[in-house]
């Protein structure tokens, strides 16, 4: 079995997400990885094509959150250590911006937060799940405990 020599982490700014920043970090510094991060920012409209936009879609609010996520994003990079290079901010469906970035980059591990959902958060499903599903990786989804 080789070793790991990419790791990215999937990082969503949650309250557990310290968690599975630090499980990320440990497996970089014990494979002697390279250890990246990314961030998606969701982009998801509300909108029926009967009735036109439910909620008005506002590029500024856009704007706004790419920024905060940028701020957010550097100074978890800068905690763990990561270089701006590898600090990587999208906008668009998580799971598939982290898979494309995972293949963009050679990861060849992909650390990410896992809630345990029911109901309608599990039919809506999840991002690890995605990964995990569509990620030509190996993909750790760290088990974190909802309160």
């Amino acid at each position: 079995m080789n070793n790991y020599t990419h790791i990215l982490l999937a990082a969503d700014f949650s309250e557990h997400g310290e968690i599975v920043a630090q499980k990320a970090r440990y497996l970089a510094s014990k494979y002697q990885a390279k250890l990246s991060v990314i961030h998606i920012v969701d982009n998801l409209p509300i909108t029926d094509a009967a009735y036109g936009p439910v909620i008005p879609f506002d590029i500024d609010l856009n704007e706004e959150l790419m920024n905060a996520a940028t701020r957010r994003l550097a100074e978890l990079g800068k905690q763990l250590s990561i270089p701006e290079d590898r600090q990587f901010l999208e906008m668009g469906s998580a799971k598939l911006e982290i898979v494309a970035t995972a293949e963009e980059q050679h990861v060849d591990l992909i650390v990410v937060g896992s809630h345990g959902r029911h109901g309608l958060a599990l039919l809506l499903g999840s991002t690890a799940n995605g990964v995990l599903h569509h990620a030509k990786c190996d993909v750790l989804a760290v088990r974190l405990q909802d309160d």
